[in-house]
Order: structure tokens, then C-alpha cells, then sequence
């Protein structure tokens, strides 16, 4: 999710080819088609794309609440369709959450307040018992961390080999996560977790922080204006309001689809 913390998606034309590291990128300054951008202005369609993977998420978990607390049938909330949307809107946000990551100049402080978040909902979510031990937002925390301290070392790979690089990781990760056990209590957060472990949020950081990584790829390009002038100009409708919020709405929105499914529990029975 981004989570949006302060980000702005803003492009400046008239410096296009600078990094948010104050370092300049591998291309020439390429400015947005003309009409297509004004400085300062937010990229509307990054802001749609977040909210509407955030609206997907909400969902998803309001299907689980039914299924949990309302004895609705589990496949509404897990079948062979949901169950591999779940994973691409998902992905989808953690992308997104790359792009941004190319805007900001404090990755890192942003990193430190999402971890914060996280810690909080990780306590509230155990006194529950329903315990989130690395969820979305703890993996969105370390990526901002991770490649706030590593920016450079990733720039380094050329452009055109870095997808590539990074997307090979990605499946031989899931693989290694899936094929090789490994014996210890304590890399759940890599994504090795043993008998017992329980998070009702669980994004480990293998293999998903090459989905980052992906999105920091993508997001050098939407910064120097490289894509069509429609990606710049386009105003959509609704979502963009609700991706400038996500992190409110995540932090918001399972206690309030909890209350509300208590509520209907309570009324019906």
C-alpha cells in the first residue's frame, strides 16, 4: 500500500534527469509533451491506481470478516479467482509504493513512521487475537528503509537489465521461500515460517521486495516525464481521492468492518 506518506508524485521538467538523492540519472532530461504536466501538479492516475488497489484490499478483508464472524461460506472469501486477484492487487500496491519511493527524498523517515504504524497495529491486532506480525505495512516500512539506505547501489544496475534482474529475484526467491525449509524461529519475516506461526496479514520481504524494487525501476521513468502525456494529464474520477488517503483508510478500516460485523451479528442473531 503507497502508503501515502507526504508523497506528491510530483515531476519537475526542469530537472527531470535529477534523482530524489540529489544524484542524476542515466538519461538526457526529457521534458512531459507539451500541456501535458505543470510542475507541482500530482500524477492523478498513480493516485487512482493506489486507491483502487486499496478499495480491492477492504474487500477482500470484508469477505474474511463474513466468513469469520458471520459464518458466510469461505469460498466467498477464498477461491481459485480471489484468491489470485488477492496477489495481483497487492502487488499492485507494493508497485505503486516503489514508484512513489522515486519522489521522495526521506524514504527513510517515512520508512521509520509506516514501522511505527505497524508496531502499533501488530500490538492492538495481538490484544485481539489477531495477531499481524509482518503485514502489508511492515513490508512496505522495510522497503522504504531498505532502499533509502541502498538507493545507490540499485542505480548502479543499468536501466535495461534491471527489470529483468529484478523480476528473475522475484521467482527464484518465491522458490527458494517454497522449496528449501529451513529450521529456525526467527526469519518468519523472510518469508520461513515453522509450524504455529500465525499473522492475519502476511507480506513476508522475500519475495515481495523485488515487487519494490520493480516499482523504483518504473518510477525513474514516470519522473523524467518518459511516458505518453496522457499518463500526466488524465483526471480520474473518485479513486484518486481515496489513494491520497491510504494509509488512514488501512490504519481505519478493519476496526471499522469490525464494528460493523459485530454490529449486524448482534442485530441478526
Amino acid at each position: 500500500m503507497e502508503i501515502a506518506v507526504k508523497d506528491k508524485h510530483q515531476y519537475s521538467a526542469g530537472a527531470a534527469a535529477q534523482l530524489p538523492d540529489g544524484s542524476v540519472s542515466g538519461g538526457a532530461p526529457v521534458s512531459a509533451p507539451d500541456g501535458a504536466y505543470r510542475a507541482g501538479e500530482r500524477i492523478e492516475l498513480i493516485d487512482a491506481l493506489r486507491g483502487f488497489s486499496v478499495v480491492l484490499m477492504v474487500a477482500h478483508h470484508l469477505l474474511y470478516d463474513l466468513y469469520a464472524f458471520l459464518d458466510a461460506p469461505y469460498w466467498l472469501f477464498s477461491n481459485p479467482v480471489f484468491d489470485i486477484l488477492h496477489y495481483i492487487f497487492a502487488g499492485l500496491f507494493i508497485m505503486l509504493s516503489g514508484v512513489s519511493s522515486r519522489f521522495s527524498r526521506g524514504n527513510v523517515k517515512r520508512g521509520l513512521k509506516v514501522a511505527a504504524i505497524s508496531i502499533a497495529i501488530t500490538i492492538v491486532t495481538y490484544l485481539m487475537d489477531m495477531q499481524i506480525l509482518f503485514g502489508i505495512l511492515h513490508l512496505l516500512a522495510f522497503c522504504m528503509i531498505f532502499f533509502g539506505l541502498t538507493r545507490r547501489l540499485w542505480d548502479v544496475i543499468p536501466r535495461a537489465a534491471a527489470p529483468f534482474l529484478y523480476i528473475a529475484a522475484l521467482v527464484g526467491s518465491a522458490l527458494a521461500v517454497a522449496n528449501i525449509s529451513l529450521e529456525s524461529e526467527y526469519i518468519w519475516m523472510f518469508g520461513w515460517t515453522q509450524p504455529g506461526f500465525r499473522s492475519f496479514d502476511y507480506f513476508p520481504i522475500l519475495p515481495w521486495v523485488f515487487v519494490f524494487l520493480l516499482g523504483t525501476w518504473a518510477g525513474t521513468f514516470i519522473r523524467e516525464g518518459r511516458l505518453p502525456g496522457w499518463f500526466y494529464r488524465v483526471k480520474p474520477r473518485l479513486f484518486p481521492a481515496i489513494g491520497t488517503k491510504a494509509l488512514l483508510i488501512y490504519i481505519l478500516h478493519q476496526p471499522v468492518l469490525y464494528g460493523l460485523v459485530m454490529g449486524i451479528s448482534y442485530v441478526i442473531t
